[in-house]
C-alpha cells in the first residue's frame, strides 16, 4: 500500500523551508513531493476499485495530487529573485489538509456499539 505520509511530510518539509528562506529547497521539496503524491493516489484508487479502500482515501489523495502539482507549476514559473506566490503556499497547505481529512474523520467519527448476538434457547423438555 503506498504510503500518504511521505508526500504529506515533503509538503510540509517544503512549507519550512520556505519559511526558512531556503525556496530552491522548497522547490526540490514539491517536486519530489509530487512523485510521492502520485503513487500515493494511484494506490488509493486501486484499492477503491479493488473494493478494499473507500472514496475518501481515494478522493483526498487524488485533490492533494493536483493541488501538489499545480503549486509546483506555479512555483516554477516564478521570476527568479522573486517572494513566493502566494498560490504556491496555499497549494502546499491546502494538500496537507487534504492529506490530514481522513485521519480527522477519523477521530471525529462517534464509536458505534456492535449488536450483541442474540442467544436462541432451546425449550426444555
Amino acid at each position: 500500500m503506498g504510503s500518504r505520509l511521505l508526500p504529506l511530510a515533503l509538503a510540509l518539509a517544503a512549507l519550512a523551508a520556505d519559511a526558512a528562506g531556503l525556496h530552491s529547497l522548497a522547490s526540490y521539496a514539491v517536486l519530489a513531493g509530487v512523485v510521492g503524491a502520485a503513487a500515493a493516489a494511484f494506490v488509493a484508487v486501486g484499492d477503491l476499485l479493488a473494493g478494499k479502500g473507500g472514496i475518501l482515501g481515494a478522493g483526498t489523495s487524488g485533490v492533494a495530487l493536483v493541488l501538489l502539482l499545480s503549486g509546483s507549476v506555479v512555483r516554477m514559473n516564478a521570476p527568479v529573485g522573486a517572494r513566493v506566490p502566494t498560490l504556491a503556499v496555499s497549494a502546499l497547505v491546502l494538500a496537507a489538509v487534504a492529506y490530514a481529512l481522513p485521519a480527522l474523520t477519523w477521530l471525529l467519527k462517534p464509536l458505534v456499539a456492535r449488536p450483541r448476538a442474540v442467544r436462541v434457547r432451546a425449550p426444555a423438555l
